[in-house]
């Protein structure tokens, strides 16, 4: 059980939002240690785990793509999209996205949509224009706000459904690794029991998505007077 501390001690590195990366590793050191491997042997497998998954480095593939999208107008295009679309609030727009996200990611269409394909090009200046339309132009602060909540949404979205799909590599590790420590367990077991999981993420997100979305609001209505004394001063 004491290689399970490599888990209190990504629990505790998060909650103290240390450097993830940082956190990590030292995950992994204190796993393998208690496991009995050395140091050297612990950054074999991070070596082994990244080459297993060099699909990982096709995103860069993507960056080309989305360059030219944006030097094309898709930013301005999305942005002028919502706008026409009444209604629409920051809050409601990204927990649609995040049950398209989860429907997809269920799925196994991971590669749908993610941070560079779908969140910077589309979705961050939907949002953006969304608040403006009902709030009026955001601060630089807010901008930012809203573009990490949607990138947060696409995160937890995908973290807490991609172990519905159960030819994910991650539900057949789970598997291969509870084999090996003699527990038989069947994949679609690991597969149906990621649902409550995905379910209760998606309830506490949208409600984290639509306080954040009131309080952009209320923020703004606050900030109305002062620019109004502002202004006539």
């Amino acid at each position: 059980m004491l290689i399970l501390l490599g888990v209190g001690v990504i629990v505790v590195g998060f909650a103290l939002r240390l450097n993830p990366l940082l956190v990590v590793v030292a995950a992994a050191l204190t796993s393998g240690w208690f496991a009995g491997l050395s140091p050297l042997q612990v950054i074999a497998a991070f070596g082994k785990a990244f080459n297993d998954n060099r699909f990982v480095s096709t995103a860069y593939l993507v960056l080309p793509l989305v360059g030219t999208l944006e030097r094309a107008g898709v930013r301005e295009q999305a942005g002028r999209v919502i706008a026409r679309l009444r209604g629409v609030s920051v809050g409601w727009l990204l927990v649609s996205y995040m049950i398209f996200r989860q429907a997809t990611t269920a799925v196994g269409l991971m590669s749908i949509a993610g941070h560079a394909q779908t969140i910077r090009p589309i979705v961050a200046p939907m949002a953006e224009a969304a608040a403006e339309r009902r709030d009026g132009p955001p601060t630089d602060e807010t901008r930012h706000a809203i573009r990490a909540m949607a990138a947060a949404t696409d995160n937890v979205a995908v973290f807490f459904s991609e172990d519905i799909f159960v030819a994910l590599g991650a539900v057949l590790l789970m598997v291969g690794f509870l084999t090996s420590a003699g527990i038989v367990m069947d994949p679609i077991r690991l597969s149906v029991w990621a649902i409550p999981s995905a379910l209760a993420a998606l309830a506490i997100h949208a409600t984290r998505l639509i306080v954040f979305d009131r309080r952009l609001s209320r923020d703004a209505r606050s900030a109305e007077p002062s620019d109004a004394q502002g202004g006539e001063a």
